[in-house]
């Protein structure tokens, strides 16, 4: 399957201002594109570029006072297969997990999960270990959140999403990871493009997305609890602990964003 996507988005600045970013996708899917998947800025600026600590391609430019564009618009081959389920992957203990998962055990910046550790084990303690314990987990936060693009906070944590009962998927995401972490199990927060294919009309307009991975049975596993179900084209960017690892744009200064699209498109083979 052939999937077009991208964004065009402009940024104001009142005067020159840095900015880090994540706007490629995942170093791990460079060998899927068709065609390249490159950073666009007008006006043209010096770029630099780094992996930070997970292994995600980030950007730092500096941006000029005025208007700053980006945008790009790429071609990437996926399997056009539904995103994998694992109804028998097990819990581990904590004792038997690998090293490198340890830290998405932990609260972050927005999975407090000091807050949430008590209302997760009322809620999932009796829920079936591993893959349905998590669906679980999925389940409530879908159906407890509402989603609502004009009530959302930047600074919202997952208790205080928890509370409010509203968000957007970053939100959703944040709260379904606390409660893993809470119950000992690893999460991390995962941002990029989710698709329509396969989905009936009709389609609401194109943003980027946050789900989470969830490390059961030795690997890796995408849950969705915003939209609670396995999709078709789904395209990582970057992963962290949780939005504060993976900002698309960083500005370390004022900003206005006034202009913004995605687009997520299946095209003909």
């Amino acid at each position: 399957m052939r999937i077009r996507f991208g964004y065009d988005m402009t940024y104001q600045t009142p005067k020159p201002t840095p900015m880090i970013g994540m706007l490629n996708v995942h170093h791990s899917l460079v060998g899927q594109l068709e065609t390249p998947d490159v950073l666009h800025v007008e006006p043209q600026v010096p770029i630099s570029t780094y992996h930070d600590s997970f292994g995600n391609f980030c950007f730092r430019l500096v941006a000029p006072a005025g208007d700053t564009r980006f945008h790009a618009d790429a071609v990437i081959h996926v399997s056009g297969a539904i995103d994998p389920v694992g109804l028998d992957a097990v819990e581990h203990p904590i004792q038997d997990l690998p090293d490198e998962t340890i830290q998405f055990l932990l609260g972050s910046r927005y999975c407090d999960t000091d807050l949430l550790s008590d209302e997760a084990w009322k809620l999932f303690e009796h829920a079936p270990a591993g893959w349905g314990r998590v669906q679980a987990i999925c389940d409530y936060v879908h159906d407890h959140l509402k989603f609502d693009y004009l009530d959302c906070a930047p600074t919202r944590t997952a208790a205080q999403a928890n509370q409010k009962r509203a968000g957007v998927c970053r939100d959703f995401a944040h709260l379904a990871i606390a409660f893993c972490r809470c119950m000992n199990i690893p999460a991390r927060y995962c941002v990029g493009y989710i698709s329509d294919v396969g989905l009936p009309p009709p389609y609401e307009e194109q943003d980027f997305c946050a789900w989470m991975e969830v490390f059961l049975g030795g690997q890796w596993w995408t849950f969705d609890p915003r939209n609670n179900g396995p999709r078709i084209g789904r395209i990582l960017m970057a992963r962290g602990r949780d939005a504060a690892d993976v900002p698309l744009v960083h500005s370390f200064g004022p900003h206005v964003l006034k202009s913004f699209k995605v687009w997520v498109d299946e095209l003909p083979r």
